[in-house]
């Protein structure tokens, strides 16, 4: 059995998923302990325990100790079986940490999957849904595997109320360089809200044309129709020939929004003018799929500790040589043999 101490690296959820899809994959079991010790409110939170019961729910494993507020708990894998299946975080936790979590073992399953997944589509500390729509899944896609995720409706802090809908055509994950980016060929701003007054995304998007010079159709504010409960966030995207890059910001009380419009374009500023293929969340959701692959590479900006964090937990199941390399340019070469 695999033991995992969950304090270590990031410290936080990215142990977690990255653990349990690994273990349903090699069909190691591993205990985790000290699960977010250093965190303000440690232990397992509900979009955690949401992952574990779905991993579960996919294969027929078992979590001994799975409880909110839990420390630590046992994990014995199952199989993985595709099928259609319907998680509800409860709360407006991230649907995309859940998916996160099932979607490698399901790439790998031998038939397809659909998944609804319900709670917090744009959250703080996530990538929204348009990130996994936009970034993520077309390069997964071009993998070997075909997914696609349709978002029914928003869900924001606290209310949550998102649905997700996801299908996932299995097959086999090729190895992939993802090094050169292309042309930059669009760019896009968008303030989402729900149930707030129009001059927070006014206000928003104010903040971030003064930093990002992109033409006036470039920018647009969208409000969601019968929304569930107040939210919003700012996203920007940046499409090149190979990758779109996403960086969002959500809203919250006690920032403000020139704050937030500032914030995210600087970030997104700060990657296009990198010349890497991978921006923070890419990087660390690209190096399972890799691993998983046999191999591959891509460059990105300076890995996060999340990044960093998910190249230990993976040496720990698969025997992987994970190299990050930084060159010439400031950029890194992350490369997975």
């Amino acid at each position: 059995m695999i033991i995992i101490d969950g304090s270590e690296g990031e410290g936080g959820g990215q142990v977690l998923r990255t653990a349990l899809s690994l273990s349903l994959v090699t069909g190691q079991a591993f205990r985790i302990d000290n699960f977010r010790a250093k965190r303000d409110k440690p232990g397992l939170m509900r979009q955690h325990l949401t992952a574990v019961e779905a991993i579960c729910a996919i294969s027929g494993a078992t979590a001994d100790g799975a409880a909110i507020g839990a420390a630590s708990l046992t994990f014995t894998p199952g199989r993985v079986r595709a099928g259609d299946y319907t998680f509800a975080v409860g709360t407006a936790g991230s649907t995309s940490m859940v998916l996160q979590a099932v979607l490698p073992p399901l790439l790998l399953a031998d038939a397809p999957s659909r998944l609804v997944l319900e709670g917090g589509t744009h959250a703080h500390g996530a990538p929204p849904f348009d990130f996994t729509a936009q970034t993520l899944l077309p390069l997964l896609s071009r993998m070997g595997p075909a997914v696609a995720a349709t978002l029914v409706r928003p869900g924001f802090y606290p209310v949550g109320g998102g649905r997700v809908e996801v299908s996932v055509a299995p097959g086999p994950l090729l190895p992939q360089e993802f090094v050169e980016r292309g042309a930059l060929r669009g760019v896009r701003g968008r303030a989402l809200l729900s149930n707030l007054p129009a001059n927070i995304a006014e206000r928003e998007l104010a903040a971030a044309r003064q930093v990002l010079d992109w033409p006036d159709e470039a920018w647009g504010v969208e409000t969601v129709a019968e929304g569930r409960g107040p939210g919003n966030i700012l996203m920007l995207s940046a499409c090149f020939d190979q990758v779109t890059e996403v960086v969002s910001a959500v809203g919250r009380v006690g920032v403000r929004a020139e704050d937030i419009g500032r914030q995210t374009a600087n970030r997104l500023a700060g990657y296009i003018a990198s010349g890497a293929f991978a921006g923070p969340y890419l990087a660390d959701q690209l190096l399972l799929p890799l691993a998983l692959a046999g191999g591959g590479c891509f460059t990105t900006v300076r890995p996060t500790r999340h990044t960093l964090t998910a190249v230990t937990i993976i040496r720990r199941f698969l025997d992987r040589d994970i190299r990050i390399e930084e060159r010439a340019d400031g950029t890194h070469l992350v490369t997975v043999a």
